[in-house]
């Protein structure tokens, strides 16, 4: 009988791993919004989202609400690293009857404890301060936080049930009692515990509470884990192995749906106590179990923490003692009615007599006192069945452990996880093997996770007041980030501004009058017509933009558009050589390329996509206004581009080449898109430089003759504020990067959205915030103090996927030889996002010009566009596209605007200006 009693309370390790599991899946449960409800591991968000640096201060007010006590702290921070907090504490014995009476007298009692605890801890002679004093509320009950400072009581357990509270907020009813009381006034008695004789709080002045702010409440799982976290080390697990039992870990953000907070960490509160009251634990129940289970006051609750909580231990031995007494096993002969009485064995009776390793003599007379009349066979047997019951509730301590720490790494996208595990509890500190018990079981059940364990020291007094100035710490932090970052965060109404001003430079552009002086300067492209879908043919097209081209044919068929091309480098002697050189290197390339495709004998229509200023006077006549990118050719600044290359294919005597069309890269992307979506009327290019063109009415262009039709209209929106007009929006970021360009000055609208000056706005505002104490511990290194080290590719790599990818920014700011905490990371996403949000939304206000003045010029209450979009920024950031296309919808409410990612704007899109030109050319004829 006593073998098959200890068999039914050792747990197979097959089953445990089962059961962590099982654990897992009920935490995901709990996290998600969906199934939140279902979840009997509750996963409660607390609203902590840092733990301790070290840097906290001030003195701080704790009050904890303990079984029969309340409890007062007055805790001091130095910003030492927490290493020698100062403290005093009283304890205050509850009055008779309060735990099950109303609500408001149990919060007025707590309320008149820091009255008097705050009355003997001042000096009667000071005067009265302004200074407020922050509160952390100690309890230790299943709430619902929506703050940290805001938190609904769901349910009394450990013999309180006061009326008025479940429901409740019971921050506020604390506040509120506060409030009421005065220092000093109602003394409730209490005993003192003090190692800081001499201190003295001359900061605070006897008066009225209301000084006194209630700004944090938690549990003392929580308190337990930032308890540990000041030893300089970071902690992120709390586990409470004591009368119940509970942990807390520091999980992903975005993961805890049941609070509004998505980046960073924040502190859950598992409640794992009610794990398996779903029958999930049902085979591992005990008939000693199921007893304790129905005596108890909530039969069928909690069916986890009735298996590990100290408050249970002691009864599911005397229920094992009775059963087996029944049995035969035990006692044969004695009287045991003494067994009968409900808590008659307690759990200091347990560890007592499991931590004896002495024979039994500790043992005998433990159950003598008892009243029992044990043999030396009963001591050895009472004594295994008290190790079988405690060595399983610490066995399911550590799958809970296991659970989290796996969940942990998982979450983390982590091959192993290195952790810090705060621990407190009657049971921890009572029983000499449950720290080793709890080790070896979840390092085999985790083994891809290595937990040290810390001790906790006064985890809900010490952990509470760090709770309370880690929360006054971050909402000081959060000030100093809010004026940091106030200035790139932009208002409907500044976006409205900047929309007005745009169309307002669109007009002055499209003047005839004031064009020459206008910051857009709204460029037409002779480009008359997007494609209608009949064009059919090849085409050939030609890409110079850099020291790569590229030369394309593109066949235009009715079952769709099919390319070949190649690309020739220009050497930098040629770039810089002479114009006649330049050209007739492109025609050489031309000819390799057309021999290569055996088109040498045809005479197929060309499209030039030239990538450098040009003022163009015709579809097939443009000026270069200058060369930039590196290029220097002689003998090309404000000749004809087209008319060069027709030179030079009449020097190479090369007769089949007829350029029909020269256009840039913005116009290129519309008119890739428009063969498949006629309704694109609109290119945008967001990469490198920003660039936007569209149809605009004939009658508008006031730099062209003729009113009849529409014609596309490069807008070189790239130097949008060049004439000051953008300034109130500049920020000191803005003006920094600017003045150190090749530019200053020029093109202010590119330097705010493009990928060129993204990133150097970034490190910008990481040097400031350096400075300020909020990052790498205001220690910059010298590379991050170096110009354009952070590139825009790696806000893309920050930004992306919902949650941290945290190895990745690691590996960033390792490149950048920073020393980052995780805070700083979050904090680096923040920046991040900041700068992109803006970039987007100022590339919305551009565009909701255009497409507001497309719907006024056709008369129409609602317009229906596509508009054709490239370059790196827009298709490679993960938030960039979403932003401006929902900013795009608020300004311009009237327009249904759809969006298509265009394919080779500069390729097949001059192969399709060509090819709208000759059809056009074909009609007219």
């Amino acid at each position: 009988q006593i073998q098959r009693a200890l068999r039914s309370l050792c747990i197979p390790l097959e089953r445990l791993h089962i059961m962590k599991g099982h654990m897992m899946q009920d935490m995901c449960k709990g996290l998600s919004r969906q199934t939140h409800s279902q979840a009997k591991v509750r996963m409660l968000p607390t609203y902590i989202c840092s733990t301790p640096n070290g840097t906290e201060k001030g003195n701080f007010l704790v009050v904890e609400l303990c079984q029969n006590q309340v409890r007062t702290l007055l805790v001091t921070l130095y910003g030492d690293g927490n290493m020698s907090p100062q403290m005093m504490y009283k304890i205050f014995d509850m009055p008779e009857g309060i735990m099950q009476g109303e609500g408001e007298a149990l919060f007025d009692f707590i309320a008149q404890c820091v009255s008097q605890f705050l009355a003997e801890t001042i000096s009667p002679d000071t005067s009265s301060s302004e200074e407020r004093l922050p509160l952390g509320f100690v309890f230790p009950f299943s709430c619902r936080q929506t703050q940290l400072d805001k938190a609904e009581l769901l349910s009394w357990s450990k013999g309180f049930s006061c009326s008025g509270v479940v429901g409740k907020d019971v921050v506020q009813m604390l506040q509120s009692a506060i409030n009421k009381q005065e220092v000093g006034g109602n003394g409730a008695g209490g005993r003192w515990l003090s190692p800081w004789w001499g201190w003295k709080s001359s900061q605070f002045a006897p008066g009225q509470l209301s000084h006194v702010d209630v700004v944090a409440l938690m549990n003392d799982t929580v308190g337990t884990m930032m308890t540990c976290s000041m030893e300089g080390r970071p902690c992120e697990v709390a586990m409470v192995a004591d009368k119940g039992s509970n942990c807390c870990f520091m999980a992903e953000a975005y993961l805890v749906e049941m609070a509004e907070e998505t980046s960073g960490r924040m502190c859950v509160n598992t409640e794992w106590g009610c794990f398996g009251d779903d029958g999930t634990l049902n085979d591992i129940f005990t008939p000693y179990d199921e007893s304790v289970d129905e005596e108890s006051s909530n039969p069928g609750e909690k069916r986890f923490e009735k298996l590990v909580g100290s408050l249970y231990l002691g009864e599911i031995v005397r229920h094992a003692l009775i059963a087996l007494t029944a049995e035969k096993a035990l006692f044969t002969g004695t009287d045991i009615a003494v067994l009968k009485e409900k808590g008659v064995f307690t759990i200091q009776h347990v560890l007592d007599i499991i931590n004896n390793e002495d024979g039994t003599t500790v043992v005998k007379r433990i159950l003598e006192v008892l009243g029992l009349q044990p043999s030396e066979r009963d001591c050895g047997r009472v004594q295994q069945i008290c190790r079988a019951v405690v060595g399983r509730a610490a066995t399911l301590h550590a799958v809970g452990l296991a659970a989290i720490l796996s969940y942990m790494c998982q979450t983390r996208d982590m091959e192993t996880l290195m952790v810090n595990v705060g621990v407190e509890g009657e049971l921890y500190t009572g029983y000499s093997r449950f720290e080793e018990i709890l080790q070896s079981v979840s390092r085999l059940l985790s083994p891809e996770c290595m937990a040290t364990l810390l001790p906790s020291r006064d985890g809900s007094g010490r952990g509470a007041a760090m709770v309370t100035a880690v929360a006054l710490r971050l909402a000081a932090q959060r000030r100093v980030v809010n004026e940091v970052l106030g200035p790139l965060r932009l208002t409907h109404a500044d976006l409205e501004k900047v929309q007005a001003l745009m169309r307002q430079e669109m007009e002055r552009g499209l003047g005839k009058h004031t064009n020459a002086t206008a910051s857009v300067r709204m460029l037409p492209t002779y480009v008359s017509h997007t494609p209608d879908g009949t064009e059919r043919g090849d085409f050939l097209a030609l890409d110079l933009g850099g020291t790569n081209f590229r030369v394309l044919v593109v066949r235009v068929a009715e079952e769709g558009i099919t390319m070949a091309s190649e690309i020739y480098v220009i050497p930098a002697a040629i770039m810089q050589g002479t114009g006649e050189r330049l050209f007739d290197h492109i025609i050489d390339c031309i000819m390799d390329f057309q021999t290569k495709q055996n088109l040498m004998t045809q005479t197929l229509p060309l499209g030039f996509t030239f990538s450098f200023p040009c003022q163009q006077v015709g579809l097939d006549k443009a000026l270069l206004l200058t060369w930039t990118k590196g290029f220097s050719a002689s003998g090309c600044v404000g000749q004809d581009v087209v008319q060069l290359l027709r030179e030079a294919a009449q020097r190479k005597q090369h007769s089949g080449l007829r350029v029909v069309a020269l256009l840039n890269d913005t116009v290129g992307t519309m008119m890739s898109c428009g063969y498949d979506d006629p309704k694109c009327e609109i290119g945008l290019i967001v990469g490198t430089g920003t660039n936007a063109c569209y149809m605009e009415e004939m009658r508008n262009v006031g730099t062209v003759e003729g009113d009849q039709g529409r014609m596309c209209i490069n807008m070189e929106w790239g130097a949008f504020g060049d004439n000051g007009c953008l300034d109130h929006i500049f920020t000191h970021f803005d003006r920094v990067v600017d003045e150190t360009t090749i530019n200053p000055g020029k093109q202010r609208f590119e330097k705010l959205i493009s990928g060129m000056y993204l990133g150097e706005i970034v490190r910008q505002i990481l040097l400031v915030m350096t400075e300020k104490q909020l990052l790498f511990q205001g220690r910059p290194s010298p590379k991050l103090q170096t110009r354009n080290i952070f590139q825009t590719k790696f806000l893309s790599t920050i930004e992306l996927s919902n949650g941290l990818a945290l190895r990745q920014i690691r590996a960033i700011l390792n490149e950048l030889e920073l020393d980052a905490s995780f805070e700083d990371s979050v904090l680096l996403r923040e920046v991040c996002q900041a700068v992109s949000l803006r970039a987007a939304q100022l590339c919305a206000a551009g565009l909701a010009a255009v497409v507001e003045k497309m719907r006024e010029n056709r008369g129409l209450e609602r317009l229906s566009i596509s508009v054709g979009v490239d370059g790196t920024l827009y298709k490679l950031h993960p938030c960039f596209s979403h932003n401006l296309q929902k900013t795009l919808k608020e300004l311009a409410p009237n327009c249904d605007v759809s969006f298509h990612l265009s394919e080779d704007g500069s390729g097949k899109g001059a192969a399709l200006v060509a090819a709208v030109a000759s059809r056009t050319a074909g009609a007219g004829q």
